[in-house]
């Protein structure tokens, strides 16, 4: 990564230019899924080349427009009942920390919700994805911990939690162990380049594993408390809430944290395909544990191992392929993924209210049909 975007900004369009728009980078069809909020675009799953999502294609999740930020005024404020000692850092301290870069998969909780609306003939509310609210880069940046421990963390201290300099000052608390984790990241660069405005320009965190509103872009504040501390994200939204999933009060149900295990076709849905030889590839992803396996199954036939492409790491998602001569007609792909805890994609999953973590085994439809 050179070093001269260590204190450069990206480049913006002007802003008569992106008045009239929510997001800065452009989002093509040929690439992005629009999930019709204006804000919220996935990567189409036929357009996911190499391992690393590229920045033109990583989904968009935002609760309100792309704040524009100016790094030479911005400054991060650590404070709260959990350090000794308040402590403010303005961009260029940053960029004068020891900085580590890991390859992440980041997930929106509501990845599928269209799919698991369908199951049960129900439009659920929520951002409309089907299977692309998922993207993995390589961030760049500071250890959380390594920002925290300057400010002194009391003995009492349980909670952290980042909050953004958007419209809505979005923000979600996480334990402390969590925000102390080797993977958890103050990121300033995705995939060698400054962050762009849409994924958190100056700086944003990267919470390994995690459901994707885990990860607050545009951060410009971090609470460390020695309270446990509630906010709507972690009772009202972005809780599973439903009869399996009884209320952690002041939760309405089940604050969502780590993700499950689950798999991607890449492929359109429906699919068509010629009745010639096929390699079908994907993505699993399994939170913050690493795929070790990943099944397919062909109409009614048995359950066949796929092959796995290196990288095969934690907390990101994992290449599969296999070989497929299909016949003429109407066929069905399952594909399951199992991780290094053994837990295995199931069958069904219990419902929720708002449409979260829907993560069984797919039927993806494929016609074969030969084309002109």
């Amino acid at each position: 990564m050179s070093g001269a975007l260590h204190g450069s900004e990206p480049d913006h369009p002007s802003r008569e230019a992106v008045r009239e728009r929510k997001v800065v980078k452009p989002t093509p069809s040929e690439l992005m899924e629009d999930t019709g909020t204006g804000l919220d675009y996935g990567i189409r799953p036929d357009r996911m080349p190499g391992y690393i999502t590229p920045i033109d294609r990583f989904f968009l999740r935002s609760h309100a427009p792309t704040p524009h930020l100016n790094a030479a005024t911005w400054s991060l404020r650590i404070e709260g009942s959990g350090v000794r000692e308040p402590i403010t850092y303005t961009y260029a301290d940053l960029w004068e920390m020891p900085l580590v870069s890991m390859i992440r998969t980041i997930e929106c909780a509501g990845n599928r919700r269209t799919l698991f609306g369908e199951e049960h003939g129900h439009k659920f509310n929520g951002t409309q994805w089907g299977r692309g609210a998922i993207g993995t880069a390589e961030w760049t940046g500071v250890r959380l911990r390594d920002l925290l421990e300057p400010a002194g963390i009391t003995p009492d201290a349980c909670d952290v939690m980042p909050e953004s300099l958007d419209e809505i000052h979005a923000r979600r608390p996480m334990p402390l162990a969590k925000a102390l984790a080797d993977d958890t990241l103050l990121a300033l660069a995705m995939n060698g380049e400054t962050l762009p405005p849409d994924h958190g320009y100056p700086a944003r965190i990267v919470v390994s594993g995690w459901l994707g509103a885990a990860s607050i872009k545009w951060v410009g504040r971090i609470e460390v408390s020695e309270q446990p501390l509630h906010v709507p994200w972690n009772t009202e939204d972005y809780v599973l809430i439903g009869p399996d999933y009884p209320p952690q009060a002041p939760s309405l149900g089940m604050p969502i944290t780590a993700l499950p295990v689950a798999s991607l076709v890449e492929l359109p849905w429906p699919a068509q395909l010629r009745p010639v030889p096929q390699v079908i590839r994907g993505r699993a992803y399994a939170g913050e544990n690493r795929v070790t396996s990943v099944e397919y199954r062909i109409d009614e036939g048995s359950w066949q191992e796929a092959s796995l492409a290196p990288p095969e790491i934690s907390a990101a998602w994992v290449r599969w392929q296999f070989s497929w001569h299909p016949e003429p007609g109407d066929h069905i792909i399952r594909v399951r993924a199992t991780d290094d805890q053994g837990q295995t994609q199931p069958d069904t999953v219990p419902w929720n209210d708002l449409g979260y973590l829907y993560h069984p085994v797919l039927s993806h439809p494929i016609r074969v049909e030969s084309m002109p």
